[in-house]
């Protein structure tokens, strides 16, 4: 049963790679500084920076995400609540 849960995370995170670099060309394509590409949620396991890129692993491996500069997370945006 191990190497069946070992398999499913090897093929979980091969996918969620895939998905991340759609984003990560996608952003590169259109000329936008991409701050991470990370496989993995934080905290940072491994990883290497090239340019403006810091590229790493992260360790929790249930998704990934591709940091843009410019680019702010909605949810964290609490300043319209107050002047409702």
């Amino acid at each position: 049963i191990l190497s069946t849960i070992g398999i499913f995370m090897g093929a979980l995170m091969i996918l969620v790679f895939i998905h991340e670099l759609g984003h990560f060309l996608a952003a590169k394509l259109f000329g936008m500084r991409v701050e991470r590409f990370s496989v993995g949620f934080p905290p940072r396991v491994w990883g290497f920076k090239k340019g403006d890129t810091d590229y790493c692993i992260g360790a929790t491996p249930l998704g990934g995400y591709v940091k843009i500069a410019g680019i702010v997370d909605e949810s964290m945006d609490n300043e319209f609540l107050e002047q409702e």
